[in-house]
């Protein structure tokens, strides 16, 4: 399963620019935007399908 993360402005919430990732990488992110204070909003990504 991949994950959009965004990261978010710190004054207004918006989001500043995001990544699209693994599940695998999901907790070492988080990890890194705890350690740094960093605001972050994750969701699945959207699973288009491709034919």
């Amino acid at each position: 399963m991949r994950f959009e993360i965004m990261r978010l402005d710190d004054v207004d919430g918006a989001a500043v620019d995001s990544t699209v990732v693994d599940a695998a990488s999901v907790n070492q992110i988080v990890q890194q935007a705890a350690a740094i204070g960093q605001r972050i909003y994750i969701r699945p990504a959207d699973t288009a399908a491709v034919s």
